[in-house]
């Protein structure tokens, strides 16, 4: 049987969950930065490709406030797949997408790597429980 081990004395999911809204709100700012080029430099911006745009925009509000829940990072991936298929209205968006896509996977791993160090008790602070009292 493998030892356990107590908590970190602070909660390392806290900083975690502040990174990912942070990069969320990141990618907020550059996917809205997105309506002058689509506005200048693609068509236009249409009907279908500003309610697009904006359901992107409120989506990524609402996920950046909802951090905390349990499969908020596998929100955050699917995310990525609506907005590289934003290319449909400019070339641009997709290369948003792909590379925030890098971004989350990039976060994935890290967030994989902190759980895998917990359970090994390796993070500052932690020690064994003594099972036998």
């Amino acid at each position: 049987m493998s030892p356990r081990y107590t908590q970190p004395p602070s909660d390392p999911w806290k900083g975690f969950r502040g990174v990912t809204a942070g990069t969320l709100i990141l990618e907020l700012i550059v996917v809205a930065l997105a309506f002058p080029i689509v506005a200048n430099l693609g068509g236009g911006v249409t009907a279908a490709s500003g309610t697009y745009l904006g359901a992107l925009v409120v989506v990524m509000i609402v996920l950046a406030g909802r951090q905390g829940m349990a499969r908020a990072l596998e929100a955050d991936l699917v995310l990525q797949v609506f907005v590289i298929a934003g290319g449909v209205f400019h070339w641009s968006i997709a290369v948003i997408g792909v590379i925030f896509l890098c971004v989350w996977i990039y976060i994935a791993y890290i967030k994989r790597d902190v759980a895998r160090r917990i359970a090994e008790g390796r993070l500052p602070g932690q020690r064994p429980v003594d099972d036998s009292a």
